[in-house]
């Protein structure tokens, strides 16, 4: 094995390891569908699953990384369990839940 092979093989092992490292709540963040969640997995989410959730659907609808405030994440929650909770089509994405026009600023 080359030294270039070992040190990219040795790099993604670190990376793996590193995520690894920093929790399952990460790895939530990372593989979590944000807005694109279906009200079926949603109501399935413990709450600080839904809290990442939305957080992400905020992100991806403002198409930034920056943190949302807490209470439109809050207010965002109510929301989308409103949604859910009444939903007959189980697999409406969550980005739908725009009940009150609080979303965000379209």
């Amino acid at each position: 094995m080359h030294a270039t092979t070992r040190t990219g093989a040795l790099a993604v092992g670190v990376a793996v390891l590193a995520v690894l490292a920093s929790g399952c709540a990460e790895v939530e963040r990372v593989l979590n569908q944000g807005g694109d969640t279906p009200c079926r997995d949603y109501v399935n989410q413990d709450a600080d699953t839904k809290r990442i959730t939305i957080t992400k659907a905020i992100k991806e609808h403002n198409g930034t990384d920056n943190e949302p405030a807490g209470t439109l994440v809050d207010s965002m929650i109510v929301q989308v369990d409103l949604l859910c909770a009444g939903q007959r089509n189980i697999d409406t994405p969550i980005k739908n839940a725009d009940i009150a026009g609080l979303f965000l600023n379209k």
